[in-house]
């Protein structure tokens, strides 16, 4: 059986992938981390692309006790959810960003990560428009503004490529949160099962997605 929170690797091997809300770690954290990858000799640690890190190689037999011992929950990295929230420093750090893209993906994170949907969908998170956290490939993509918020939807940088289309512009944190919600509504009722967000989109097209986020 299967170790839970655990993705078998070709070798017979282990990965797992703790949860690090918006990317952000504590040198505390960094320890735990390091000190587990020593205590049970894995062999690769691996930041990975919604910046988390994926501790790879480890024996079937350790898997349970290097989640005691790291105590951290573990990220939903396989399965139809809500995957993943890439978030950008934001006004939090970044001297370019226009909005506090760290706070909202943070709430973003907090509201709907690990949602049940019909296939996996992938949210992320710019304070402006150079999209460090390529809102653009994104299933819902957010990034900043002077006016506000700006939301895509529908992008896919996977085996079917795709540019997001623009949604809505100049909304508030607060909406985009709610805007968030009804699109995974939507998502979960008129999704067929397995179906990309992006191949939803485009099989009901942009007026009908807002009339039914409306």
């Amino acid at each position: 059986m299967m170790p839970k929170a655990a993705v078998q690797q070709k070798n017979g091997s282990y990965a797992i992938v703790p949860q690090l809300t918006a990317g952000l770690v504590t040198p505390e954290i960094l320890r735990r981390i390091a000190t587990v990858a020593e205590r049970y000799q894995i062999p690769v640690l691996k930041l990975t692309g919604a910046a988390r890190i994926a501790l790879v190689g480890i024996k079937e037999a350790d898997v349970d006790r290097v989640w005691e011992d790291l105590g951290l929950p573990p990220a939903p990295a396989v399965g139809n959810c809500v995957r993943s929230v890439k978030v950008c420093p934001g006004t939090a750090a970044c001297t370019y960003a226009l909005q506090d893209s760290l706070g909202l993906g943070m709430k973003l994170e907090e509201r709907y990560l690990g949602a049940a949907v019909p296939g996996k969908f992938k949210i992320g998170v710019s304070g402006c428009p150079r999209n460090c956290a390529e809102a653009w490939v994104k299933d819902f993509g957010v990034f900043g503004k002077k006016t506000g918020f700006t939301v895509v939807l529908g992008g896919s940088a996977g085996t079917t490529p795709r540019l997001a289309k623009v949604f809505a512009a100049g909304l508030s944190g607060e909406e985009v949160i709610a805007l968030c919600g009804r699109v995974l509504a939507v998502y979960g009722t008129h999704g067929k099962e397995r179906e990309s967000f992006g191949a939803l989109v485009e099989r009901l097209g942009m007026e009908e997605m807002r009339r039914l986020t409306g």
